[in-house]
């Protein structure tokens, strides 16, 4: 049986509802309709607020902060799947809290390893992220990750900027962490124009990436140890990496 769903967090929870109370055993959790011809049954799950917020409201009384937290922190890796290690652990947190710090169970197992994968995105972005000064002062970073990180860095940045004004903005999300005067908090983006920065942070960026370049021993150059430093992965919007 495959089940199918929106892909919000609203539209799992209403899925845990769905599976549970009709009892539903899935071997598939799609976030589209699949269109494979040949299949075994596929049900369409509607997103359903009430119903969402019944499981929500349970889910807070039933477990414990950490595991609460790891439901939370799963859903945030939304380009992984997750779906049937996440539905397996909710179903058996109800019936027996301490089958989740079981390492033995399959899906507990595969819950930890994506999370770890989380927060060492989260780690490693608080160091490679890359801000900009607009005109307006404001300082602003661009991201492009596996994980939704947005929310983790803007509490990161919170307390390390202090009064400053930022925004770090996840590109193909098209959400980003705001700080104001006015608001704090994660807004949806729906359309993007690349901001005007200011005279200062372009004398800036040059004189950094003049730095870089001039620290740098071409004869002693070694890619594959600077990869292990700064993968890939990372460098898409980092300002030495892009001159």
């Amino acid at each position: 049986m495959t089940i199918t769903y929106d892909g919000s967090f609203e539209g799992f929870l209403s899925l845990v509802y769905e599976v549970y109370y009709q009892k539903l055993n899935p071997t598939e959790i799609s976030k589209k309709k699949s269109q494979t011809l040949f299949e075994n049954e596929q049900i369409e799950i509607k997103t359903d607020s009430t119903k969402a917020n019944k499981v929500l409201k349970a889910i807070k009384n039933n477990f414990d902060k950490k595991n609460f937290n790891t439901i939370l922190n799963i859903f945030m890796c939304d380009k992984q799947d997750f779906e049937l290690d996440l539905l397996s652990f909710i179903i058996t947190g109800f019936k027996n809290q301490n089958e989740l710090y079981n390492i033995n169970n399959s899906f507990v197992f595969n819950l930890e390893k994506i999370q770890k994968e989380l927060f060492y995105t989260t780690h490693k972005m608080k160091g490679f992220v890359r801000f900009k000064e607009l005109e307006d002062s404001t300082l602003y970073a661009k991201i492009d990750t596996k994980q939704n990180i947005v929310y983790f860095l803007g509490k990161h940045f919170f307390k390390r900027l202090g009064s400053e004004k930022f925004i770090i903005h996840d590109i193909n999300r098209k959400i980003a962490f705001i700080k104001n005067k006015n608001f704090t908090g994660i807004k949806d983006i729906a359309s993007y124009e690349e901001p005007t920065i200011s005279e200062n942070e372009k004398h800036f960026e040059k004189l950094w990436c003049n730095f870089f370049e001039a620290v740098s021993i071409k004869e002693r150059e070694n890619r594959k140890v600077q990869q292990n430093f700064v993968p890939l992965l990372f460098r898409t919007y980092m300002t030495e990496f892009n001159s």
